[in-house]
């Protein structure tokens, strides 16, 4: 108490003399470029504490500057000799007018222009505004730190931290330790994060969880706009809703658009049409519901007990509406005449083309073409130019071939033009039969019946009698052929009007007449394993 008497008693005294000194600049460095000005105060006082020790005292609306600095508070206390500026109550830091910063209490070392802030602090740069209790601000580099838990809030956008960093150059905070984005399309979760508050960018550097109205992101690398909701995801991404998986090394997103591409080991998973899509180039528009896959692309129709494998050089897959007739239907009874009312969106068909080295595997059918279709609606695969299909040791070929399946395994098959079932023995005798059109009928995946139609039909077959010995090689033509097989191997032929033939013995085969017009065996384009569809 003696002190502070002596101290207020000395500056009433010293107050007039002292005034006309005061408003000279104070130099609290050797640098005579950096100095504080005193901008004003209601009142101001000298205050000697000793030899070494000076204090400037400025109360109510005290003001002061250093360059393009202003520092501002109820009171200021100003050491001469150690360079330093106490602010006290109400303080307010205006950084060459781009960045202000407030808080109740303020240590200022003008030496190194560094500024310590407690209690109630805010900085804003125009764009955002950050809290916190305790921050170091170094105004000459424009880097602020907390380490005790603070928030930046952006708009709508609020993110909370333990640590942070910002830059007010650049308009950057790094967020460390239980970082939380919160907005009104996602809410973040991560260890570390880096954002932008000029551009609203978030830039992932840690493991990241985002959960949003479309869905669930895992990520650890990448960049996401949070106002346009771009995005580019890196270190194998994984993106989740209720329907689809979508993974990659790396993958861009249009939020407002609904479009996402991956590249390197994309894999796409549609829940709800049982389709997995892998491929180094996955196209998806999730708003139209369509992909399209690229480089060496595999799409997997996927079921519980099987599930079929495609791969061509390029995958698409779309959806249309199943279309419904806009007339009236009259009910004569009831006399009332209602309209069909439009297809919703979930009476649609999901189709798949397939272009260029089309293979497909399946545990029990196999089969090879240029290009294919297959559609939901009636679970048959269309296969165009130059066609072939395995089952066991049976081969079938044609100009184009229609494959109906039931739960992924073959049910009906049909051949239009140039149809030809070739069927090896373990002799290695071919078994052949060649017509116009085929129709084919399967039993627990596994070919059971053909029948065959031409102008005419023809067959080259080897019998055998009751001891399984070949008796000779019969050649055969008809109208139509019917083919029938027992354990996957040709077992009887029928031959219906207009039939003709000859049986050559086996050791009297002419060698031109071992083989039909349009033969054709090719075991090489045969996928003998799923794993060859990936290589």
């Amino acid at each position: 108490m003696r002190l502070l008497t002596t101290i207020f008693l000395c500056s009433t005294i010293l107050l007039a003399s002292q005034w006309a000194a005061a408003q000279a600049p104070i130099q609290l460095t050797a640098d005579t470029n950096r100095v504080i000005e005193i901008i004003g105060a209601e009142s101001l006082r000298q205050i000697t504490i000793n030899d070494s020790t000076v204090l400037e005292t400025l109360a109510g609306h005290a003001a002061v500057r250093q360059g393009q600095t202003i520092l501002k508070g109820d009171s200021i206390v100003l050491n001469k000799r150690l360079g330093t500026a106490e602010v006290f109550g109400n303080v307010h830091i205006n950084d060459a007018d781009t960045v202000n910063t407030y808080a109740q209490y303020l240590q200022y070392v003008g030496n190194e222009q560094i500024a310590y802030l407690k209690k109630n602090v805010k900085l804003t740069d125009g764009k955002a505004q950050l809290f916190t209790d305790n921050l170091v601000y170094n105004l000459k580099t424009g880097v602020a730190t907390y380490a005790d838990g603070g928030k930046v809030i952006n708009g709508k956008t609020v993110l909370t931290s333990k640590d942070a960093i910002y830059y007010s150059d650049t308009k950057d905070v790094f967020f460390q330790k239980n970082v939380h984005l919160v907005d009104p399309k996602y809410d973040m979760v991560a260890d570390s994060l880096r954002y932008n508050t000029a551009f609203k960018n978030a830039y992932f550097i840690a493991p990241t969880h985002i959960v949003s109205p479309d869905g669930i992101i895992d990520t650890q690398s990448g960049t996401y706009n949070m106002e346009t909701g771009e995005a580019v995801f890196l270190d194998r991404t994984v993106i989740k809703d209720s329907t689809r998986n979508i993974s990659g090394n790396k993958i861009a997103l249009e939020q407002n658009t609904g479009i996402v591409q991956i590249e390197g080991n994309g894999k796409f998973v549609d829940s709800s049409n049982s389709v997995i899509v892998l491929g180094n180039q996955i196209l998806i528009d999730k708003k139209n519901s369509t992909f399209l896959a690229s480089r060496k692309p595999v799409m997997i129709l996927y079921q519980k007990n099987d599930s079929t494998y495609i791969a061509a050089d390029t995958l698409f897959s779309g959806r249309r509406i199943k279309t419904a007739s806009n007339k009236p239907i009259q009910d004569t009874l009831q006399k009332i005449t209602t309209i069909p009312a439009k297809p919703a969106a979930s009476d649609s068909i999901r189709y798949f083309i397939g272009f260029h080295h089309v293979r497909i595997f399946n545990d029990s059918l196999q089969a090879s073409s240029d290009s294919l279709h297959y559609s939901t609606e009636d679970s048959t695969f269309k296969l165009f130019q130059h066609p072939l299909a395995w089952n066991d040791s049976t081969q079938i070929s044609g100009d184009t071939m229609y494959l109906f399946t039931q739960q992924q395994k073959a049910k009906e098959l049909a051949v239009f033009n140039n149809a030809m079932v070739v069927n090896k023995t373990a002799q290695g005798f071919y078994n052949q039969i060649g017509g116009r059109t085929l129709k084919g009928y399967f039993k627990e995946g596994k070919i059971d019946y053909i029948r065959i139609k031409g102008s005419p039909a023809e067959s080259v077959y080897y019998p055998q009698d009751a001891d399984s010995a070949y008796i000779g090689m019969d050649r055969s033509k008809g109208d139509v052929i019917d083919v029938f097989f027992k354990d996957q191997s040709l077992y009887k032929i029928k031959f219906i009007n207009d039939v003709s033939g000859t049986l050559f013995p086996m050791s009297q085969i002419p060698a031109a007449q071992q083989y039909l017009k349009h033969f054709l065996w090719e075991p090489d384009r045969r996928p003998r394993t799923k794993i060859e569809l990936f290589e």
